[in-house]
């Protein structure tokens, strides 16, 4: 018992590093779009390079689960459920460590790549970036999570079902890219209406 929760307290540990390393990442662009990138900036052009990438996550959550990512959030509404990849640590618009998934029915479909930061970056990662706010909050293994300023104050297990706690976060700059599902409300904002009907997936 002693050595499976040292594992869990371990495990969150280094996820809790992760993403405190994506949110502290500077813009890196790398690969194939940084010289594209060198130009006039082109919306465009990343949203080619991060389709092609993710292309083999858009019907198929089981390879990205297979790739890494893992749940740290359910459906937010007019969001979805996101998934992150602790191991990715820089930003590269073709290897996002957070993806957005809508559920419906038994299938999940990928609807926006993300990164966070710990502030709104000198320089747009990404042409016209427009950014959101995801407050402070301790998140646990199975996707549920709870607002708190202060780490200490996380509980043990989630208040809404149990779950182990996984990590802990400050209070954190988002960025999406709708590159997956059209979004009326810009391809960098936070929330899509297109989205509302799987609200309860």
């Amino acid at each position: 018992m002693r050595k499976v929760l040292i594992t869990t307290a371990l495990l969150g540990a280094a996820l809790a590093t992760s993403l405190a390393a994506i949110a502290g990442a500077q813009p890196n662009r790398t690969g194939a779009n940084a010289a594209a990138t060198a130009k006039p900036a082109s919306v465009a052009s990343d949203m080619m390079a991060a389709r092609a990438a993710t292309a083999k996550y858009a019907n198929n959550l089981g390879q990205a689960k297979a790739d890494g990512y893992g749940i740290i959030t359910k459906m937010i509404p007019n969001m979805g459920y996101h998934f992150m990849n602790p191991k990715v640590t820089t930003f590269n618009v073709s290897k996002p460590p957070i993806l957005v998934y809508e559920h419906h029915g038994s299938k999940y479909q990928l609807g926006a790549l993300e990164w966070v930061f710990t502030s709104i970056p000198t320089k747009a990662p990404l042409p016209g970036a427009k950014y959101g706010v995801f407050g402070a909050a301790c998140h646990y293994v199975d996707g549920t999570f709870v607002f708190q300023t202060d780490k200490t104050k996380c509980a043990p297990k989630s208040p809404q079902t149990g779950a182990k706690f996984n990590f802990w976060h400050p209070r954190l700059v988002t960025l999406h890219f709708w590159v997956w599902y059209p979004n009326p409300a810009g391809v960098y904002s936070g929330i899509n209406p297109n989205v509302h009907g799987f609200n309860n997936g």
